[in-house]
């Protein structure tokens, strides 16, 4: 929804493809969410795209795949007004998707055995989270940006426990 109300069927199908996702079914998930990235295309709402590829990438176990779209994510952010986000949810500010998504960035690479990207992206990260809200979520980021960070330093490409698609 909308803060004025009116639903935003694109996100709602994002969530919901998200949420079958993480219950057990991340190749109808990744279906859809493809489905969904066509009809959006890459000239449309960057919200979408930014919320689509982010999730998107969570649902692939490969590094590499994951990599290409959290890149999408990030790019998409870019063009993603402050007022674009407020019109979805008077909570959030697209500030506060910066730390995830270099975290997502820097865990890619790291896996991928490329630290000096890992290294840049993890710093990022780590710039952008004071942007973060605090509870919970926050939390859940910041903890996460420590451990890949730490990762980083002992050059472990293997997955982490806690990362986002472990179960795919």
């Amino acid at each position: 929804m909308t803060v004025s109300g009116d639903p935003d069927p694109t996100m709602d199908a994002i969530a919901q493809a998200v949420t079958e996702g993480r219950s057990g079914d991340p190749e109808d998930a990744r279906k859809q969410l493809l489905a969904l990235w066509s009809e959006i295309g890459v000239l449309g709402d960057p919200l979408h795209r930014c919320t689509l590829a982010h999730y998107l990438a969570d649902l692939y176990a490969d590094p590499a795949q994951a990599l290409a779209w959290d890149i999408r994510a990030l790019d998409a952010a870019a063009a993603v007004t402050e007022q674009r986000v407020q019109e979805h949810h008077a909570d959030l500010h697209i500030a506060g998707f910066y730390p995830s998504l270099h975290l997502n960035l820097a865990d890619n690479f790291r896996r991928l055995g490329s630290f000096d990207a890992a290294t840049d992206h993890v710093t990022a990260a780590r710039k952008h989270a004071p942007n973060l809200p605090d509870g919970p979520y926050g939390d859940t980021i910041r903890a996460a940006i420590d451990e890949v960070g730490d990762a980083i330093v002992r050059k472990d490409r293997t997955q982490r426990a806690s990362a986002p698609g472990t179960s795919v």
